[in-house]
C-alpha cells in the first residue's frame, strides 16, 4: 500500500516541472502527508492542466456515506478495472498525484523501521491516481485514491506493495481527457516500467501524523 508520502518542493518547482500556469492556492511543502488530508493533484479539464487539492481517500459519487473514504486510500492496479468503485474512474477520471518520496515500514526482528523511498534519477514524480466528486445534503467532496502494484525487486525487501509511479513520458497520456475502456487503461498500467528507486532510514517520528517538518525526511544516523 501507499499510506504516507512527501512533497519537499517549492511552488515554482512544481509549476515548472508540470508546465502549469498561475499559482497553486494554499501550496506549501509537506513532509508527512497522510490519508484524510488534502493532497496536490493535477487533472486535465479538456482545455488545460489544472492543479489543486483533493482529499486523500476516495468517496465514489454513489457512496451513501463519506466515511468510506478512509477505506479507499489505495486501489490495486491489477484489479481496479474489475471493481465497481474504480473502473469508471479509470475510464475518465485519472489524475497525477505529485510527490518526491513515499514512506514504507520495513519489518524486522526488532520492529518496524520507517524508510523514505524516492526515485534515484529525478526529484518530482507523479503517482497514478483516480478522483471523483461526491455530493450529499449540500456537502461536496473532491477525493482521490492512489493506484498500487506488486513491489519490484527493490521494494520487496521493504514491503510487498508499492505505489504506481508514472514514467515522465507517460504522465500526459495518463491524464489526457479522453474516455478509455477500463481494460485498455489496465493494459497501459501493466506495461509501465519502474524507474530506479533509492531508500534510507528515517526517524520513527513519521509514525505520528502530528509530526510535519523537515526532521521527518532527515536520514537516520546509527
Amino acid at each position: 500500500m501507499c499510506g504516507r508520502f512527501t512533497l519537499d518542493a517549492n511552488e515554482l518547482e512544481v509549476l515548472q516541472e508540470y508546465d502549469l500556469k498561475g499559482n497553486i492556492t494554499s501550496y506549501q511543502p509537506r513532509y508527512n502527508i497522510a490519508p484524510g488530508q488534502n493532497i496536490l493533484a493535477i487533472i486535465h479539464d479538456g482545455q488545460k492542466k489544472r492543479a489543486g487539492f483533493l482529499k486523500w481517500g476516495l468517496v465514489p459519487s454513489w457512496a451513501k456515506d463519506s466515511k468510506i473514504g478512509y477505506k479507499m486510500i489505495n486501489a490495486r492496479s491489477e484489479t481496479a478495472h474489475e471493481k465497481p468503485s474504480f473502473k469508471q474512474l479509470l475510464s475518465g477520471k485519472r489524475c497525477l498525484i505529485i510527490a518526491d518520496s513515499f514512506y514504507e515500514w520495513q519489518k524486522s526482528e526488532v520492529g518496524k523501521q520507517p524508510k523514505r523511498i524516492s526515485l534515484a534519477n529525478r526529484k518530482l514524480f507523479a503517482f497514478a491516481g483516480l478522483w471523483d466528486m461526491w455530493e450529499n445534503d449540500g456537502q461536496r467532496l473532491h477525493t482521490c485514491t492512489i493506484l498500487t502494484k506488486e513491489a519490484n525487486d527493490f521494494m520487496h525487501k521493504i514491503h510487498d506493495r508499492m505505489p504506481v509511479i508514472l514514467p515522465k513520458d507517460k504522465e500526459e497520456q495518463w491524464i489526457k481527457p479522453i474516455k478509455r475502456h477500463p481494460n485498455e487503461v489496465h493494459e497501459f498500467l501493466e506495461t509501465l516500467k519502474v524507474e530506479e528507486l533509492t531508500a534510507y532510514n528515517v526517524s520513527d517520528i513519521v509514525n505520528s501524523v502530528k509530526n510535519e517538518n523537515k526532521a521527518c525526511i532527515k536520514p537516520l544516523t546509527s
